[in-house]
């Protein structure tokens, strides 16, 4: 079951743990993509406070928001690039996404193979997917008053083991979220410390969330999800297909 974008609005950017959890995992993605020079990134979920780094120098960056979800516009203050979407049928031509970043997105859907079947399709050569999950050892999944305490938490295996059924390699992991989900003065203080500290200490059997990199397998496996070509939606300039006039 999808949270509600207000909810997830409300979470991220009007509440201080909310902004802790986004610096913490936004980190961890730089590291991973510390750029996306003249690339097209794509978000599907609320992958909107991992998107914001890449504004500037990305050639196109896009987020999906799945239809039981909601949308919002944004960025703020600047042209909407936000977009309404099914889950199991995106706007987007295949084969034109250089970087995909699920945040929200897989562990609330009814129907994840569906939603991987699309991160597939939309995905080009040599393009990376990165897989943000709540992490079923951590603190964070077991407090509902995070948007982390919702849908199926993952382990490690487990994640890699659904992309691997859905023809995708898994390339590199990372983890993050090491404070406790709580704005008690001295946790919210120590964030920072714990961030830095988690991984070397505890690995992924603390860390709130789990962060996959993959690569999708080519060919697919026969008899697997495959390609499946659609006529993408005009909705995204530049990236569907043009469709010709009727002629008179």
């Amino acid at each position: 079951m999808h949270l509600d974008v207000r909810d997830l609005r409300g979470f991220y950017y009007r509440t201080a743990l909310g902004r802790a959890a986004q610096k913490a995992v936004r980190d961890q993605v730089r590291i991973i993509w510390p750029s996306a020079r003249t690339e097209t990134v794509l978000g599907f979920g609320f992958a909107v406070p991992m998107l914001r780094p890449y504004l500037e120098e990305a050639r196109r960056v896009i987020a999906l928001m799945p239809a039981q979800q909601g949308v919002m516009p944004w960025p703020a203050g600047r042209p909407n690039v936000a977009v309404l979407s099914e889950e199991t049928l995106w706007p987007v031509q295949t084969g034109s996404v250089d970087k995909l970043i699920l945040l929200h997105g897989l562990e609330t859907s009814e129907n994840a193979v569906a939603v991987l079947s699309e991160c597939y399709r939309v995905l080009g050569p040599g393009g990376r997917a990165l897989f943000i999950v709540p992490n079923r050892a951590g603190l964070w999944s077991s407090n509902e008053n995070t948007p982390f305490g919702f849908g199926r938490p993952y382990s490690l295996g487990q994640l890699e083991t659904q992309l691997q059924e859905s023809d995708f390699v898994p390339r590199s992991h990372a983890v993050a979220l090491f404070q406790p989900p709580s704005e008690q003065r001295l946790w919210m203080r120590m964030g920072g410390l714990l961030e830095r500290t988690g991984t070397s200490i505890t690995g992924r059997f603390a860390g709130g969330v789990l962060m996959v990199e993959a690569s999708k397998q080519i060919p697919a496996r026969a008899g697997g999800l495959g390609v499946r070509t659609r006529r993408p939606s005009r909705i995204l300039d530049g990236l569907g297909q043009p469709v010709p006039k009727p002629t008179s």
